[in-house]
């Protein structure tokens, strides 16, 4: 049986300050021609098809253009809730969608009715999780304590009984997740060797962040959303990834959808599908005249661009100056190269200890650009100390 695997639309999210509406389009046409061209017999959605709980028109809008798109398909379609969704909004009208091949799954207590499919091997039970809360999935789940771990157990353990008392014996199984799932057992330091972007929502809110893949045991499949790269924590649990870059930590990642061939006795073969893109993602770093005027940078003015400037102070309209030259400049950060070393034998206020308005006010210039203030400069901050002195005396005279 072969699974088209994808998570994470975000629909309706910005990249700074481009709109991503026309990309998500444009990848959302590219999956359903993905879907149709390579005779899928199912597409998992393995949650945040929204960007926020309450979505823009415009993302509701592209969502239903998604959903006459992949009806028309007339391979069954299933999704779950992710935590960047409005589980109860997503679900509304679940039912009758379920009758287009549609089915959403945003109800945690209903996580143990699978959609059954068949192919010449046999049944396939494909389950749905959607992200579960654990403060609020506890009751329904009946799980042992608050936590990602315990409500994501309760809600296997419910899988599990499901597929051994209602299914005929070797009938295959395919959960879709939305969680942080490391490697091994989900102990602290495993979180490193699952990598995460910027872009990404923490989970941190009711427990422990992450869960481990022991949790996942002999589901034949698990199709994971919530990180956004794509990457594999065991051979038959996958994480798709995002089909966009949603964050400058993102610039080096492959966006792909994942074709997923499921056997009967060995592990599932996997394929990476490149996603559309947009715009590339570039970084750069330097001094801004360097930036404007070396034609080594040509190539970044069609790239969406983080810069990071090094000049000793910010320079003025640094933004719509690069700009000009680089037109989807996005992001701009100032970070000068030379900044001395702090002591760190010495608190904060030590250092300050006996020193003027004026001397601690220029130690920070020198502290965040390396060099002192300029005299036009030390003018005006002995300007602007002296006024906050009388303002504080006609304070204390009222």
């Amino acid at each position: 049986m072969r699974f088209l695997h994808t998570s994470d639309w975000h629909l309706g999210r910005r990249f700074h300050s481009e709109d991503l509406v026309p990309a998500q389009r444009v990848f959302l046409d590219h999956l359903v021609d993905t879907a149709r061209t390579e005779n899928v017999d199912a597409v998992l959605v393995a949650g945040d098809i929204y960007d926020r709980a309450i979505p823009s028109l415009d993302a509701v809008r592209l969502f239903n253009h998604a959903l006459h798109q992949l009806a028309d398909l007339n391979v069954p379609i299933i999704m779950i809730s992710g935590n960047h969704d409005s589980a109860h909004r997503l679900g509304v009208a679940s039912g009758l969608l379920a009758r287009t091949g549609i089915h959403l799954r945003t109800d945690p207590a209903t996580c143990h009715t699978p959609v059954i499919l068949e192919d010449p091997h046999g049944p396939v039970a494909v389950y749905g999780i959607p992200y579960l809360e654990p403060s609020m999935a506890r009751t329904p789940l009946e799980a042992e304590a608050v936590s990602h771990r315990a409500v994501l157990t309760a809600a296997l353990d419910r899988i599990r009984t499901d597929l051994a008392t209602h299914h005929p014996a070797g009938t295959r199984c395919v959960v879709l997740a939305h969680a942080f799932v490391t490697p091994g057992t989900g102990q602290p330091e495993e979180r490193d060797k699952a990598k995460e972007s910027t872009s990404e929502r923490d989970l941190t809110v009711g427990g422990i962040a992450h869960v481990g893949a022991d949790l996942f045991h002999d589901i034949d499949y698990v199709a994971l959303g919530h990180l956004h790269g794509a990457q594999s924590i065991t051979d038959r649990i996958q994480y798709s990834g995002s089909p966009l870059a949603y964050s400058f930590s993102e610039a080096r990642h492959t966006k792909t959808t994942t074709l997923v061939d499921l056997t009967v006795e060995k592990a599932p073969t996997l394929t990476r599908l490149p996603c559309p893109v947009p715009r590339r993602l570039e970084r750069v770093t330097g001094l801004i005249d360097d930036l404007l005027t070396n034609p080594v940078h040509e190539p970044l003015q069609d790239a969406w661009l983080e810069v990071t400037l090094t000049d000793t102070a910010l320079p003025f309209e640094a933004m719509a100056r690069l700009r000009r030259r680089f037109p989807h400049t996005a992001e701009l950060k100032h970070r000068p190269a030379r900044i001395p070393a702090q002591a760190t034998h010495t608190t904060y206020s030590e250092r300050i200890h006996g020193r003027s308005d004026l001397g601690i006010t220029t130690d920070f210039i020198h502290s965040m650009r390396g060099t002192e203030p300029t005299p036009d400069e030390h003018a005006l901050l002995q300007q602007a100390v002296e006024a906050s002195r009388l303002n504080e005396q006609q304070k204390e005279t009222v």
